[in-house]
């Protein structure tokens, strides 16, 4: 008996019904956001897609409210090699960590989705986007962050609005809106921006020194497309059938109780706050006032509701801080609201590196070194969506003990992916394209209290320049908070913000550049509707912080050292013919194995396909040895000139001659006949030359009779006078004899 499964008593009911929106982005491009069809099971999904390339969003969050009080959401971002058409790469052939892009991916989404859900709303969170197929033209992390919200815009999820990202670059001029990488390498900036159709909420990016009002302009621009995407999520949502947003239970709150911790604290911390104090000492004091609120009240009430002591502690706290600096512009270590907290510096500090720095301000202190090494020490790059290298990167660390804290490592974590790659941008602009070196820098945050990123990029560039890496300028960086109040219009921009100064502002941005212009940028704006009047006199007070600290930096170490230490590597570049690599490497890489052996260097041969040359690298610490390789590879570059002259030394005793070695090219090797040795008749090669000689033997390219390579000494020798009524032919040097008539040898 045939058994109709449920749900599909029909044809027709097998047939998905599908939602669509689409987007035109201009010049003939278009975004579609498509639900309906696939993962039907999520609390919602769409498929997002530009020309081939297709991005599936799934969001899950649990009905039932997780035991803490903050919001465990996880953004997972992953590009599947099949989307591509590739294998993954290493000995399993299956996708594993996340690569630091798809981490960049995660946390470019996760930072504007996340406080746009409720504060009291704990629930088990979950949003995968996953490229199922890739574009060549198309960035696929450009979308992320609108299949995100468009996804969560068709579950039942508390979720303000929409929201979305877009990348904008400018080429001749002209921003453009999610440009492809091939237009990026041609761009003056790489910014992504994050916003919702009322307010921007997130930029990131990279610029070549750009201005405070041009990054506004780009801000803007990337802005109206958002509001564009926003608006097709809302018509998508309507279409489908925007479901009732979910009833949960929310944190539990008691306003007679608010009020009178608040009344307890606000004046207490007020004067603490005014007072000015270091980290711990005011951390202490702080701690000592909710101590003492806590005392007023019995362990019977502390058991009922001492969780919201804790609480509505924190939210007084933030208030009277917050106050202070708006009505006096003071701050918690008594800084005015544009004052740079004390630095000093140090280069060549660690002796064995090839470069290092120390950077310190305040409370946050980084040291970086600085390696270099041949182009086979480049950070390889493999994913599905782009595949390259690095020639310069960096690593950034920030381990428990700089913060006074004492828990378990376990690897690399999103934001040490994060702040290191935002370093990187700021710095990499300045290096030279003609740099033969991979360069990689490491940070290690020794202590932090207030932006150890900005540190990395300060002791990064003192690094560089203590490594001898010509630098094209120095950069320099800055943490910059806001603090605004939209009843009374007040609002005040924050220079070198603390770690505390982060958590109780209204915006936190990190901006980094050279004397000239902005090289780098990081912002998180939590205020609704920030003015770009605001936003521009920020920038531009950042811009006077990163001035200063510049000075600072250049007062350590004032340009790039000469040279690189005695101890670095230094690097040679040549480029030679594709028909000679096979030489230089020999059978086996036998040749190129034992020159490196030989001479204590480092050779790496690659091949030029634009020039069809092969690239060849030296690297070795002492000039001897780089000496010694280019000797080699000018012996196997040389080519004798028909006519030409050369010093040769004997190296081998033959009956029929003697193998000379050009002494300007040792290694290469030429018979010299016994019958061009001297003009007489020679029975014995050892009666004119002998092991060991120098001699000047001149070259004649190609014997036609041997078919093998022709030089002689006695061409060089005035030739005896012929005895009187010899009528024998001239003893010419046989190369330059004319053949007779009958002569058929040639």
């Amino acid at each position: 008996m045939l058994v109709t499964p449920i749900g599909l008593e029909s044809k027709k009911n097998m047939i998905p019904k599908v939602y669509r929106e689409v987007i035109d982005l201009g010049d003939g491009r278009e975004i579609s956001i498509e639900t309906g069809k696939l993962a039907k099971q999520a609390h919602g999904s769409v498929v997002v897609q530009s020309g081939k390339c297709m991005l599936l969003c799934t969001v899950v969050s649990n009905y039932k409210q997780s035991p803490v009080d903050f919001l465990p959401l996880t953004v997972d971002y992953r590009e599947k090699f099949a989307a591509a058409g590739r294998y993954p790469g290493g000995f399993f052939k299956r996708e594993a960590r996340p690569s630091d892009g798809e981490v960049l991916t995660m946390r470019l989404v996760d930072r504007v989705l996340r406080p746009l859900f409720p504060k009291d709303y704990h629930s088990e969170t979950q949003v995968m986007i996953q490229l199922m197929s890739h574009d060549e033209d198309v960035m696929p992390d450009a979308m992320a962050g609108l299949a995100a919200s468009a996804a969560i815009q068709l579950s039942d999820f508390p979720f303000e609005c929409p929201i979305s990202e877009a990348r904008v670059g400018r080429v001749n001029g002209e921003f453009v809106i999610n440009p492809t990488r091939a237009q990026l390498l041609e761009s003056d900036l790489d910014m992504m921006i994050g916003a919702s159709a009322d307010s921007v909420m997130m930029v990131e990016g990279e610029m070549d020194e750009i201005s405070e009002e041009e990054m506004a302009d780009a801000i803007k621009f990337a802005h109206e497309a958002i509001k564009v995407q926003c608006a097709a999520q809302v018509k998508l949502a309507e279409a489908f059938g925007k479901k009732e947003v979910r009833e949960y239970e929310g944190e539990r709150e008691e306003e007679d109780l608010a009020k009178k911790i608040h009344d307890m604290a606000y004046d207490k911390v007020y004067a603490i706050a005014k007072a000015g104090s270091a980290k711990h000492e005011r951390s202490a004091a702080f701690e000592e006032i909710k101590e003492e609120i806590k005392a007023t009240f019995s362990e019977e009430e502390l058991e009922d509701f001492g969780d919201l002591v804790s609480k509505y502690y924190r939210k007084a706290e933030k208030a009277a801080i917050r106050d202070l600096t708006l009505n006096q512009g003071l701050r918690l270590d008594g800084r005015k609201t544009d004052e740079i907290r004390p630095i000093w510096c140090e280069i060549d500090y660690l002796p064995s590196t090839h470069g290092s720095s120390i950077f310190t301000r305040g409370e946050t202190q980084a040291l970086a070194t600085v390696t270099l090494g041949t182009s086979r020490d480049s950070n390889q790059i493999d994913m599905p969506s782009h595949e390259g290298e690095e020639r310069f990167y960096l690593h950034y660390n920030f381990p428990p003990f700089c913060t006074g804290e004492a828990r378990p490592i376990r690897g690399t974590s999103r934001r040490e992916v994060g702040h290191g790659n935002l370093a990187q941008r700021a710095l990499k602009g300045m290096i030279p394209e003609d740099c033969p070196y991979t360069v990689r820098i490491v940070s290690e945050v020794l202590e932090s209290n207030g932006s150890s990123s900005m540190a990395t990029v300060c002791s990064g560039t003192m690094a560089l320049m203590d490594a001898g890496v010509q630098m094209i300028k120095p950069v320099s960086g800055i943490a910059m908070g806001l603090i605004s109040d939209a009843e009374s219009g007040k609002y005040a921009v924050l220079s070198d913000i603390l770690g505390d100064e982060d958590h109780l502002g209204d915006m936190d941005f990190k901006v980094t550049g050279t004397a000239d212009g902005i090289t780098a940028c990081q912002m998180d704006i939590k205020v609704k509707g920030l003015s770009y009047e605001i936003l521009v006199n920020a920038l531009k007070q950042a811009r006077d912080g990163r001035l200063h600290i510049l000075e600072k930096l250049t007062d350590t170490i004032a340009a790039p050292a000469a040279d690189v230490k005695p101890h670095s590597p230094k690097m040679v570049t040549r480029r030679i013919p594709n028909e000679f690599i096979g030489a230089l490497i020999g059978p086996g890489g036998k040749v190129i194995q034992e020159m490196q052996k030989e001479t204590g260097t480092t050779i790496v041969i690659n091949e030029d396909p634009v020039t069809e040359e092969g690239i060849v690298e030296i690297l070795g610490v002492g000039n001897e040895g780089i000496a010694a390789v280019e000797a080699k590879i000018d012996a196997i570059l040389f080519k004798p000139v028909v006519g030409s002259i050369y010093e040769v030394k004997v190296v081998k005793m033959l009956d029929f001659g003697a193998v000379v070695e050009y002494m300007d090219a040792p290694g290469n090797e030429v018979l010299l006949h016994v019958s061009e040795l001297a003009w007489e008749r020679t029975e014995n090669v050892s009666d004119v030359v002998n092991m060991g000689d120098v001699m000047d033997v001149k070259y004649f390219g190609i014997d036609s009779r041997t078919r093998k390579e022709k030089v002689s000494r006695k061409a060089l020798l005035p030739r005896p006078p012929r005895p009187e009524g010899d009528k024998s032919r001239d003893d010419k040097p046989r190369g330059d004899r004319k053949p007779r008539n009958n002569d058929k040898r040639d």
